[in-house]
C-alpha cells in the first residue's frame, strides 16, 4: 500500500503541498484529481524523490521508499522523460537494464510491450519521429518494462485517440488485477469515473476527498432528478424549490437537487401537469462531485501551539 502522511512543499513563497494525506491500495485504481497546480505532480515527484517534502513521508508496506524500493516502481511523468534520439528499443532496454533486468530480458521485455502497443514495426526508429500519441505509448512500456509493483502516471492518457485509451485503459486494468498498485493523474473524469474504483481530489495542496467513488457519491447530500412530463415543456417546474436546472430538452428535464428536497412534492407537481413518463433520481458524477469539493472553503488550519 501506498501511503502519502502529511506531505508539505513549498517553493519560496509557493505552497505546493500543504499537509496532503492519502492512501492507495495494492491492486486498486486510483484516479489522482485536481486543478491545474493543485500539487498532483510534487507528489509524485516525492514519491520518486525527485522533490523533497518540507515535512511529511511517503510510505511502500509501512516502510520508508528508498531508491532500491523505488527500482520496483514504475513512473510515467507528464513531460517527457526519455531520450528524443535514441532508438525505441534500446531505449525499453536501457531502462529495463537500470530497473535491474539483465540486457536479453529487457530486451525482450521491451519488445514485448511494443507489439503490446502496436509498435513493434517502430522498434529502430527514434522517439522524436514518432506521434504524440506513439510516443505516450513507448513511455508506459518503459514504465511497465521492468514489472512494477506500483504504477504512477501522469496524465497518461493526454493525446491519445480512442483506441490508445482503450488499450491503455485494458493494460491499467491489468496490471491492478495482478496486484498492482496504480495512481494516475487526469482531467478527462468521465473516463476515470469509467476506470477507476477509488480517488483522491487534491485542491490548494491538500486532499479534499478521498475514497471509493460509489462511497463518495452515496454520502453526498446532491442527486440528479430526471423527469419527463409529456407535453409540459418543462413548465410544471416553476414555483418548486430545492433544485438547479443542468439540462432541458422539450418534455424532459435534469434537475440537481439536494438533501432537502421533497420528492413527493415534486413528483405531485408533475404528476398535475400531465402524464410522466420518467422520474428517475440518480447519484452525481464524478464531475459535480470534484467541482463541489474543490470549491467548498478549505478551513483554516491550527497556528502552532494549538
Amino acid at each position: 500500500m501506498l501511503e502519502i502522511r502529511g506531505l508539505t512543499k513549498r517553493y519560496g513563497a509557493v505552497t505546493a503541498l500543504d499537509g496532503a494525506s492519502f492512501t492507495a491500495r495494492r491492486g486498486r485504481l486510483v484516479g489522482f484529481l485536481g486543478p491545474n497546480g493543485a500539487g498532483k505532480t510534487t507528489t509524485m515527484r516525492c514519491i520518486f524523490g525527485l522533490a523533497t517534502p518540507d515535512s511529511g513521508e511517503v510510505r511502500w508496506d509501512d516502510a520508508p521508499i528508498d531508491a532500491a524500493t523505488r527500482l520496483r516502481f514504475g513512473y510515467m511523468p507528464e513531460q517527457r522523460g526519455l531520450y528524443p534520439r535514441m532508438r525505441v528499443a534500446d531505449q525499453l532496454a536501457y531502462f529495463g537494464q537500470h530497473h535491474g533486468l539483465s540486457a536479453r530480458d529487457a530486451r525482450a521485455r521491451g519488445m514485448a510491450w511494443l507489439e503490446r502497443f502496436g509498435l513493434a514495426d517502430r522498434a529502430k526508429s527514434k522517439l522524436e519521429d514518432l506521434s504524440h500519441g506513439n510516443q505516450q505509448r513507448v513511455q508506459l512500456a518503459t514504465a511497465l518494462v521492468h514489472d512494477p509493483e506500483l504504477l504512477v502516471l501522469d496524465e497518461p492518457f493526454s493525446g491519445l485517440d480512442p483506441i490508445g485509451i482503450q488499450t491503455m485503459t485494458d493494460v491499467l486494468r491489468e496490471r491492478a488485477e495482478q496486484g498492482v498498485g496504480v495512481v494516475f493523474s487526469s482531467h478527462q473524469l468521465d473516463l476515470v469515473e469509467d476506470v477507476c474504483e477509488d480517488v483522491v481530489i487534491i485542491s490548494r495542496g491538500r486532499v479534499v476527498a478521498a475514497g471509493g467513488i460509489d462511497e463518495l457519491k452515496a454520502a453526498s447530500g446532491r442527486r440528479h432528478l430526471e423527469v419527463e412530463v409529456a407535453g409540459s415543456g418543462g413548465r410544471w417546474l416553476d414555483g418548486t424549490n430545492h433544485h438547479t436546472v443542468v439540462d432541458r430538452d422539450g418534455d424532459r428535464v435534469k434537475l440537481l437537487v439536494d438533501e432537502s428536497a421533497d420528492l413527493d412534492t415534486l413528483l405531485a407537481a408533475a404528476e398535475a401537469a400531465g402524464e410522466v413518463r420518467r422520474f428517475s433520481y440518480e447519484p452525481p458524477r464524478l464531475s459535480e462531485l470534484f467541482m463541489e469539493a474543490v470549491q467548498a472553503p478549505q478551513p483554516a488550519k491550527p497556528e502552532a501551539g494549538q
